[in-house]
């Protein structure tokens, strides 16, 4: 609108120009004369000025018939294309001028204007690659989707622009919401630039999202090739898909499979704690226990976690809690300074009824870094050793409102998910949940499954076990 209206004012302004020019030449006494070869010519300001617009007219016409002269000449001489491109050079200079145009339009974000450039610059031009790049760009600059798409499988035809049409018709998909579409897409594109680092990177995250782990490790296992992850953080995501995939096995009731996969993730990345606990049920359900408590203190080693306790517990089922106190000297032998490490050896005292050593285990743990889980342990160790119910109501009552703990927390949004995944729930990060306080440490438990999980839950029978 804006661009119309300055060609309107300038137009006008021209005429304007024009106008007075004429009536001042009318008007001008002046006169100039001309003496050549012993002729003499006197010209007014007007003739003489219509005389040099006819001179530069003339002197056009006799460049363009020189040049038309050689082309014909050239084309008698052998050159069979001389006069098509004489009469094509015009042509091709008024496309690219609207190309060049159409180019500074589109980076000024003038879609509608880049658009019509573009269209100028396909009637002068045959070179369909340019031109229909410039008008998907350009159409998707203005809000036309439906024109950019077409443009876009146009360029899929030539095997040159074939990856810029695909690439085009996935960011339209992606903008859709058509995720299905666009993981085909991202396919066929991975397929032709396999390098493309910003390609691998969507490709991964729309496989991730479709639960795709076995495409999605092999988009891995490119961007491990093509240098764009560092080794150590290839072999965890590597094994955080190794372990999705383990899981998608188990829900297919294949469990030797499952259980393969499950070590293998273990085995890429020790300290994962889902896939530590995941391989250690799959040597229980083979019945290596060996190889299990070996898991199991590998990894609590590196973090020590309720899950990984679960899971230890799980390795004798049946075992008296006297006797459950004893095995786990294993795993609360190490690191015994730790919060996690602390509560543990609470909650199996407490099973076993001897709450002064839960006491002496839990230490200062409720005072020092009170949580959910910590008070909740004190109240139980009060309610055991007799004291009176106010005592008890008042570790309870401060455990309500006391921090969580440690949760899975994502790194990236800081949400707090009750269970361990992949990707966060919220704004879809890939192996972005760590297991730490969180940055808002007050509130109610959605659950109370983090309260004593030992005693609460109990540990699992073989027949859960996958």
């Amino acid at each position: 609108m804006l661009w119309s209206l300055l060609r309107i004012v300038f137009f006008v302004l021209a005429v304007l120009v024009l106008a007075f020019g004429a009536d001042y030449l009318l008007q001008a006494d002046a006169v100039m004369r001309v003496s050549f070869a012993g002729y003499e010519i006197s010209l007014r300001p007007l003739p003489l000025a219509i005389a040099v617009l006819l001179l530069t007219l003339a002197g056009w016409l006799v460049m363009k018939a020189l040049g038309l002269a050689v082309a014909v000449i050239r084309f008698f001489s052998g050159d069979e294309t001389a006069i098509s491109r004489y009469l094509d050079r015009d042509r091709e200079r008024r496309g690219f001028q609207a190309l060049g145009d159409g180019m500074l339009a589109l980076a000024a974000g003038e879609g509608r204007l880049a658009l019509i450039k573009a269209q100028r610059a396909q009637k002068y031009l045959d070179m369909p690659v340019l031109t229909q790049l410039l008008t998907a760009q350009a159409a998707e600059v203005s809000g036309d989707t439906s024109r950019a798409e077409a443009a876009y499988k146009v360029l899929l035809s030539d095997p040159r622009t074939r990856f810029v049409g695909i690439r085009g018709l996935l960011n339209q998909k992606l903008a859709e919401g058509d995720k299905d579409t666009a993981l085909k897409l991202a396919e066929k594109a991975f397929e032709l630039k396999p390098r493309d680092a910003n390609l691998q990177e969507v490709l991964l995250k729309l496989q991730s999202g479709a639960a795709d782990w076995k495409g999605a490790r092999a988009t891995l296992q490119a961007q491990a090739r093509a240098g764009v992850l560092p080794k150590e953080v290839w072999r965890r995501r590597d094994a955080v898909m190794a372990l999705q995939e383990a899981k998608v096995v188990v829900d297919e009731t294949a469990s030797i499979e499952a259980q393969e996969a499950a070590i293998a993730a273990n085995k890429a990345s020790p300290d994962l704690i889902p896939a530590a606990a995941m391989a250690a049920r799959s040597y229980i359900a083979k019945g290596d226990r060996k190889n299990a408590t070996r898991v199991l203190k590998k990894a609590w080693e590196a973090r020590p976690h309720p899950d990984l306790a679960a899971a230890f517990a799980e390795i004798e089922p049946e075992e008296s809690p006297e006797a459950r106190v004893k095995r786990f000297r294993v795993l609360t032998a190490i690191q015994p300074q730790h919060p996690e490490t602390q509560q543990l050896l609470a909650e199996l005292s407490i099973a076993a009824e001897d709450f002064p050593a839960a006491r002496r285990a839990l230490g200062d743990l409720a005072t020092s870094h009170p949580t959910q889980r910590a008070l909740a342990i004190m109240a139980a160790i009060e309610r055991g050793e007799g004291g009176d119910e106010a005592t008890v109501r008042a570790w309870l009552s401060r455990a309500l409102t006391a921090p969580r703990g440690p949760q899975w927390c994502c790194d990236k949004c800081q949400a707090v998910h009750s269970a361990w995944g992949p990707t966060c729930e919220n704004c879809g990060g890939f192996d972005t949940l760590s297991w730490r306080e969180p940055n808002e440490t007050h509130g109610p438990s959605a659950t109370g499954a983090e309260l004593l999980p030992v005693i609460v839950s109990g540990p699992k029978s073989r027949a859960d076990v996958p």
